[in-house]
């Protein structure tokens, strides 16, 4: 399946996306959960029904009324996760941004996979993205793919992880660079560099949709994998080309470190982390390691970045300064 969440009315209301349209799963049928927190909260009793009702739209049997998605106020399939983590595995990503700056590979990559907890409030789906005047000093998007949570679970063998994945999504963690840099100076973060927006969406595809584009796991790795070609653009100029298949870590292997001696919970979302060329941190860094005059490039006000993951979607937002001169960079303490 693949399932929208939109603003009806101004309430949050769950769909199937079919064709281009928005089927709501309550005019589909009055048993089916309305909204993706309730979906997630069982979907084990939920998804056969939503499997039959989307089947059921498909052939005409159900008569439902379709509302187009182009038009429709688009959320995160996600609006309100109970957690945000975002993973690092993509070797040529971080290969290459050490590489930039003149350090070695860091041996550890390859042991075992990380991650972070951001700003599960942050969430959004498509749209303006409000960026304060700290954030434009190296405003930077990253190109990943993210999944959601269905199950709670606890220490979790990666061999048995995959089902304990209800979706897969495009995800955008929009990093503020400076503010980022500043933090990590103090061996902390990145947090306050990444607090303000992370970006999923539009659409929640379900594991079963995805199986024409499996793929073996990288040597010595356990997990789904996936030849999905991921792509940005901004301001319709391509910047970032890569492949979900070029994970290193699979999102189960993943879910195994998260799932160590805690719980994660259905609404979980976990991010992959940023794929090779994936942000301008790494092109630039590049592009300066062969030519000192290369022109960086950083996020700008009235920016249109739009990300699409073959299978996924396409996902659009655009950079919207927010009307003030507050800056947290001006409050720094003297030496």
């Amino acid at each position: 399946m693949k399932l929208v969440t939109f603003s009806n009315n101004g309430r949050e209301q769950l769909a199937f996306y079919i064709n281009d349209k928005l089927y709501p799963t309550t005019a589909a049928n009055g048993l089916l959960p309305a909204t993706m927190k309730d979906m997630l909260h069982d979907w084990g009793a939920n998804i056969e029904l939503m499997k039959a009702a989307e089947a059921d739209i498909k052939s005409g049997e159900n008569k439902a009324e379709g509302i187009a998605f182009a038009g429709a106020s688009v959320m995160a399939p996600v609006p309100y996760p109970t957690s945000c983590r975002d993973g690092y595995a993509f070797r040529q990503h971080v290969a290459a941004a050490r590489r930039n700056r003149k350090v070695d590979m860091i041996a550890e990559f390859d042991q075992y996979p990380i991650f972070y907890f951001t700003n599960h409030n942050a969430i959004q789906g498509p749209g303006p993205i409000p960026v304060m005047p700290d954030h434009f000093k190296k405003l930077d998007f990253e190109l990943e793919a993210a999944i959601v949570i269905c199950k709670k679970g606890r220490n979790i063998k990666a061999a048995e992880a995959d089902d304990y994945i209800g979706g897969y999504m495009i995800m955008n963690d929009m990093s503020a660079r400076t503010l980022q840099m500043e933090e990590m100076l103090l061996n902390l973060g990145p947090a306050k560099g990444k607090d303000f927006s992370t970006v999923i969406g539009p659409i929640l595809v379900t594991p079963d949709e995805l199986e024409a584009y499996k793929i073996p796991a990288k040597p010595n790795h356990t997990g789904k994998a996936y030849n999905l070609k991921m792509t940005c653009t901004v301001n319709g100029v391509k910047v970032s080309e890569g492949n979900m298949g070029d994970m290193d870590w699979t999102f189960a292997e993943i879910i195994e470190r998260c799932a160590y001696g805690a719980d994660i919970l259905p609404g979980d979302v976990i991010g992959s982390g940023t794929v090779g060329t994936g942000c301008f941190l790494e092109l630039n860094g590049t592009g300066l390691l062969s030519d000192p005059n290369y022109k960086v490039q950083w996020l700008q006000d009235g920016d249109v970045v739009e990300m699409d993951i073959a299978g996924l979607g396409h996902l659009s937002n655009t950079i919207a300064a927010e009307k003030t001169d507050f800056s947290i960079l001006a409050l720094k303490k003297g030496a």
